[in-house]
């Protein structure tokens, strides 16, 4: 995939993204990548981003079709131009925006697919033992489903960012998308988990003597040879231990991250907490895990709606409702 520099407008665009925009580093990887095949296409015609048509860019995207890439693929990539064209407009590099007319890709609305709670339990009852990777392993997957964390967030945790559980708050400090911080509850079998993986039988068993690379010290996740824990490393994990838990369905950090919200809206969570706890920047997002749960759909309209439950309902005198 592309991976040379771009033009000095796209340099500029994804200095802009990452310094006024606070976007992540694999974010801005990934945008890089998409700018840097259209600015190939653009150049085999021996043009630049500045001098593209809405012809031009109307081209590229039917080459991503006609490749077969994705709809989901085809929709980030118009977005990553549109940011483009747009910053290049709004920094008076650019005469117009030739994406200004173009319509927005539509992208089917995936739902999430959960595992069922008695899944989950198989899941994590899979590891057994005492070990230091045992340990892991059981924390690890404790906090993913706890806490609904993505990979990235836990991978990326640090031992500072345990501070408040050892205030007996319960409450880890993680950074998402953007680098943004927020403070997200432990409950009390991955708060056990994690405790059990920092004890001296577990993480420092692991430690190196001497660490290889700076900040692998801080990380709360260790792989077998002292690094920091990747987020391929947590995903072989899970699929190690999914697959010998007799689990036939597709299981990865996001599967558990998924399942945490729509468990937790299963058993009545407001949608409001689990949009905060998630890190959701929009509740539209959330709101996808309610349509994986019919329940919680009936459980909040039975409780919500006067008619809907408890018997019917009469106006008292001076036009209060009651049941009978």
């Amino acid at each position: 995939m592309p991976s040379a520099a771009l033009s000095s407008g796209g340099e500029e665009y994804l200095s802009w993204l990452a310094v006024e925009k606070g976007r992540a580093r694999l974010t801005l990887v990934a945008y890089r990548r998409d700018l840097g095949a259209y600015e190939q296409a653009l150049a085999a015609k021996g043009l630049d981003p500045l001098a593209a048509t809405p012809d031009d860019v109307a081209a590229y995207l039917g080459a991503l079709r006609d490749a077969g890439r994705s709809a989901a693929s085809q929709a980030r990539a118009l977005s990553v131009l549109r940011g483009l064209h747009r910053f290049l407009l709004d920094e008076q590099r650019a005469a117009s925006d030739p994406t200004l007319d173009l319509g927005a890709a539509r992208v089917a609305q995936r739902l999430p697919k959960a595992l069922s709670e008695a899944q989950v339990v198989r899941l994590l009852d899979d590891v057994r033992g005492d070990s230091p990777l045992a340990r892991r392993d059981r924390a690890l997957l404790e906090f993913l489903y706890g806490t609904g964390a993505r990979v990235s967030e836990a991978v990326g945790l640090d031992l500072a960012g345990l501070a408040e559980l050892g205030n007996g708050e319960r409450l880890v400090r993680v950074y998402g998308k953007g680098s943004k911080e927020r403070l997200v509850p432990l409950g009390t079998m991955a708060a056990r988990a994690v405790e059990e993986w920092l004890a001296p039988e577990g993480r420092a068993k692991l430690a190196p003597r001497q660490w290889r690379r700076r900040g692998d010290a801080e990380a709360v996740f260790l792989n077998a040879r002292g690094g920091r824990l990747t987020r391929q490393g947590a995903f072989g994990i899970i699929a190690k231990h999914a697959e010998h838990a007799g689990l036939t369905v597709q299981v990865s950090p996001h599967v558990l991250r998924h399942s945490c919200a729509s468990h937790m809206l299963a058993h009545g969570a407001d949608i409001r907490v689990v949009q905060e706890l998630l890190g959701h920047v929009s509740i539209a997002t959330t709101q996808l895990y309610t349509k994986v749960s019919p329940e919680y759909l009936r459980r909040s309209y039975t409780s919500a709606h006067p008619r809907a439950g408890g018997g019917p309902t009469r106006v008292r005198p001076g036009g209060a409702p009651h049941a009978d």
